[in-house]
């Protein structure tokens, strides 16, 4: 059991029930929130919210943490030949340096109010741990990947991932696969089988690129999307990464057979993978879409605020309209994140989780704040650096308050990683 909290006379609450509440108090009982109203009994711990933004935690659905490790390695590139140059550094990691990565990444992402993280990368027990010290909320899983991995290992890797972390409350089990142009049809169809046998989830990066659609078209003689519903892979259980390329018809398939979408807007636009995800047409379907930051060598900050904005300004660039609004990308930070990751989280309502995320509400940048340009406010003018004290399963697991002792870890880790890119960019770069 934890310690209850009660997040007292709180300046605004950004339920995500369609409410913005005022002066009133949140109750934070065995990790849920058991009530909210005014002048809610004090007890175990006390915060005064008085200048304080509640809002939901936010879900960062998609990440290679550990990635961190490459911010500013190769930026100027397009998708293909960043791959190319990037994997020949990762084949030389180590799990000491994925575990000291992904704990830089997870202080980064608390610090900017990431309650939830989904993770694809090497070495996910690492991750697993880091996550597990840091008390935040992870899914991750090995990587079907053939240009690294043999997916028989792979295979038995998941069984034994499965066994050791199904059952923690805070880390979840997901299959990760990284592409189909990095994985054989046997290799798709094998993690199909075993999300099938466990009801696990299954993420992959799909219609990233022009070239990738052309090549499956070309071998396959349809498009990526309609690829994995021929192996029976498109489900419920499908979360589907990017889709900068997909075409309106495969959207239409992606919400009859219920899948998700997962959109990194951000770190499309650093690849320079152009195209354009139809946000507007598949939410107004009704298909659930969540974001994701990508990792940080492709986006350069683990930053949900900011994915938020460059969400609605992507779009009313492209679509040439403003009808994608903040309410929209707040949806799919926090509301649509639980859906995707199925857990009773994004919304400020009695009997969800308590992950939340208190914003700084005297902030200069976010001024003048009212409770009428509140959700403008928080996407279009906030950032991580706003935000004050970060909640996971009802646990305070960052406080701004503390920012220096946590600098200090960050500049011991940073070392060991520099240490580390130094030796290998002699041979990689």
């Amino acid at each position: 059991m934890t310690e209850e909290i009660l997040l007292k006379n709180c300046k605004y609450i950004a339920t995500m029930n369609g409410k913005v509440l005022c002066g009133e108090d949140v109750l934070i009982c065995d990790g849920e929130i058991e009530a909210i109203g005014e002048h809610l009994r004090k007890t175990g711990i006390v915060v005064d919210c008085s200048d304080k933004v509640v809002m939901p935690g936010l879900v960062n659905c998609h990440t290679h943490a550990a990635m961190v490790l490459f911010r500013g390695y190769y930026d100027d590139a397009e998708l293909d030949e960043w791959l190319r140059k990037i994997w020949i550094a990762e084949a030389r990691l180590e799990p000491r340096i994925v575990y000291l990565a992904s704990k830089l990444a997870i202080y980064e992402m608390l610090s900017s109010g990431i309650t939830t993280f989904i993770d694809m990368y090497f070495y996910p027990e690492e991750a697993a741990k880091a996550a597990v010290e840091a008390g935040v909320r992870a899914a991750l899983g090995p990587v079907f990947a053939d240009n690294f991995y043999d997916p028989r290992e792979v295979l038995r890797e998941l069984e034994e991932f499965y066994k050791k972390y199904g059952n923690l409350s805070l880390v979840k089990p997901i299959v990760n696969v990284y592409s189909i142009y990095t994985c054989s049809e046997e290799t798709l169809l094998m993690a199909k089988e075993f999300s099938d046998n466990r009801n696990a989830d299954v993420y992959m990066h799909v219609s990233e690129t022009r070239r990738e659609v052309y090549e499956c078209r070309k071998k396959h003689g349809v498009f990526p999307v309609e690829y994995l519903d021929r192996l029976g892979l498109l489900s419920s259980r499908l979360r589907l990464i990017r889709l900068g390329w997909v075409t309106s018809w495969e959207i239409e398939l992606i919400k009859r057979k219920k899948a998700s979408i997962i959109y990194c807007p951000t770190s499309s636009m650093k690849l320079a993978t152009a195209g354009f995800f139809p946000f507007k047409e598949a939410v107004r379907s009704g298909v659930t879409v969540g974001l994701g930051t990508d990792g940080a060598a492709t986006n350069n900050c683990l930053d949900m605020f900011r994915e938020m904005k460059y969400t609605v300004l992507l779009q009313r660039n492209n679509y040439w309209d403003a009808e994608v609004n903040a309410g929209d990308a707040l949806h799919a930070a926090t509301v649509n994140g639980g859906k995707i990751i199925r857990e009773k989280i994004g919304k400020i309502a009695e009997g969800y989780t308590a992950d939340l995320t208190l914003i700084d509400a005297n902030s200069i940048h976010l001024q003048p704040l009212r409770k009428d340009n509140l959700l403008s406010s928080l996407v279009y003018s906030a950032t991580g650096a706003d935000v004050a004290t970060t909640i996971v399963n009802g646990k305070i697991v960052y406080n701004r308050e503390n920012l220096l002792k946590i600098k200090r870890k960050i500049q011991e880790i940073t070392q060991k990683l520099n240490a580390f890119i130094e030796k290998i960019s002699k041979t990689t770069r």
